[in-house]
C-alpha cells in the first residue's frame, strides 16, 4: 500500500511527533480560543543564549491578551516570551522579568510583522514592528537563557511544556517564524520583513521542525507576501 506524504504529515501531527517541512507561503491557523491548541517547535542545536532574535508574521482580531512565542526552560517558564496584553502593548520577558513597548492603535486589523532581539551584554531589547524600530529598552543585563527549552507558538507556558491558559491563547494566523542566536542588524531585519531569511537560523520557516497539538491547521497564505 502506498501512503501519501500528506497522510503521513497528518498522522505525525495527530501523534504529537515532529515533522520537518518547508512552509513557504503557508500559515498556521489557530481558529478558536483553546487551552490545548499549540504548535511545538524543535531546535536541533539548543544552546545557552546570551543574545537572540525572534521574528514572525501574524494576523488576529483579538483585543484580549494573547501569547505569540514562548520559550520555557526548567529554570524559568518565561525565559523568553513575546506576549501582547492589549492592542497598544507588547510585553517581552527574559528570565521572568519584562519590559513593555507601546504601539499606536491600528484603525483596522491587518497582518503585522515583528522582530524582537535581546543582547545580554547590554541588556538591550529591540522591537521592530513592520520593519520599523521602536526605542530600545533594557532588561536582564548579564543574564543567560538556559538550553533544553520547550518552544511553543500560540500559548503562554506557565510550566515547562504546559500550564496553558484559554484566556491567553492566540486566535488567528501565523507565518514566517524564525529565530537566531544573535542580534540581527537593521539590514537583516529589513530582509526578513521582505521574506528573505538571513543565514544560520535556529528556527527556519523553510525547514521547520514542528508538532501540532489540538486544533491548529496548516493552510495556504491568503495575503500578499510583501505587506
Amino acid at each position: 500500500m502506498v501512503v501519501l506524504p500528506s497522510v503521513l504529515l497528518i498522522l505525525a501531527c495527530l501523534s504529537g511527533s515532529f515533522s520537518q517541512e518547508d512552509l513557504w507561503n503557508k500559515v498556521f491557523v489557530f481558529p478558536a480560543s483553546s487551552a490545548t491548541a499549540v504548535v511545538d517547535l524543535q531546535v536541533s542545536n539548543q544552546q545557552t543564549l546570551k543574545e537572540l532574535t525572534v521574528c514572525l508574521r501574524y494576523y488576529t482580531l483579538l483585543s484580549r491578551p494573547y501569547s505569540l512565542f514562548s520559550y520555557a526552560t526548567r529554570s524559568s517558564s518565561n525565559d523568553f516570551l513575546i506576549i501582547r496584553f492589549s492592542r497598544t502593548d507588547y510585553s517581552i520577558y527574559v528570565g521572568g522579568e519584562d519590559v513593555s513597548f507601546k504601539v499606536p492603535l491600528k484603525e483596522k486589523p491587518s497582518w503585522d510583522h515583528i522582530c524582537v532581539s535581546w543582547d545580554s551584554s547590554s541588556g538591550l531589547v529591540q522591537l521592530w514592528l513592520n520593519g520599523e524600530p521602536l526605542p530600545r529598552l533594557g532588561l536582564q543585563k548579564g543574564y543567560s537563557i538556559s538550553p533544553q527549552a520547550s518552544i511553543v507558538l500560540g500559548q503562554d507556558q506557565d510550566s515547562f511544556g504546559g500550564g496553558f491558559d484559554f484566556n491567553q491563547s492566540f486566535v488567528g494566523e501565523m507565518s514566517d517564524v524564525h529565530m537566531w542566536a544573535r542580534v540581527l542588524t537593521p539590514v537583516a531585519v529589513k530582509l526578513i520583513w521582505n521574506s528573505i531569511s538571513p543565514v544560520d537560523p535556529l528556527i527556519y520557516w523553510r525547514s521547520l521542525s514542528y508538532s501540532i497539538k489540538g486544533e491548529v491547521y496548516v493552510e495556504d497564505f491568503l495575503a500578499p507576501q510583501h505587506m
